[in-house]
C-alpha cells in the first residue's frame, strides 16, 4: 500500500513538474495543483498507518501523530489561495492579450540581443517585439 502511494506521489510530482515548465498559463496552474497534491500525499505517507485514528486508542498503544494531517490541511488552504490568485492572473492576461501563453520578459530580450543573432532569429525577434509593443 505504501509503495503504491509513493508511486502515485512521484507520478504527481513528475506530471506537475512537466506541466509547470510549459508556457501556457492553464498548464502552469494545473501543474502547480498536481505538485501540491503530490506534496500532500507525500506528507501523509509519513503520518503512519492510515487505518488508525489520531487520538483514540482502544488497545492502549501509542497515539498517531496528528501533525502531518494539520500540515496537509494548511497546505490545502494555501494551495487554494495560490490557485485562485494564479487563475485571476491568467484571466487578466487572457483579457489583455487574448492569449494563454506566457510572454518573454523585456529584460530577457535585451540580454539575448547582446549576442549576434542570425537573420532568421533577428526577423523573429522583430516580429515578437512589434507584437509586444502592440499589446502595451
Amino acid at each position: 500500500m505504501t509503495v503504491v502511494l509513493a508511486a502515485a506521489a512521484s507520478v504527481l510530482f513528475g506530471c506537475g513538474t512537466y506541466l509547470l515548465l510549459q508556457r501556457e498559463l492553464t498548464r502552469i496552474v494545473v501543474g502547480l495543483a498536481l505538485l501540491a497534491h503530490g506534496a500532500n500525499l507525500f506528507i501523509l505517507l509519513g503520518a503512519g498507518s492510515p487505518a488508525r485514528p489520531a487520538f483514540i486508542t482502544s488497545d492502549g498503544g501509542p497515539y498517531l501523530d496528528p501533525l502531518p494531517q494539520a500540515f496537509v490541511l494548511t497546505a490545502i488552504v494555501i494551495t487554494f489561495g495560490v490557485t485562485t490568485f494564479l487563475l485571476g492572473l491568467a484571466y487578466r492576461s487572457w483579457v489583455l492579450t487574448n492569449d494563454d501563453e506566457v510572454q518573454d520578459d523585456v529584460e530577457d530580450r535585451r540580454v539575448a540581443a547582446r549576442t549576434r543573432p542570425t537573420e532568421e532569429e533577428a526577423d523573429f525577434a522583430a516580429v515578437e517585439a512589434e507584437r509586444v509593443d502592440e499589446v502595451r
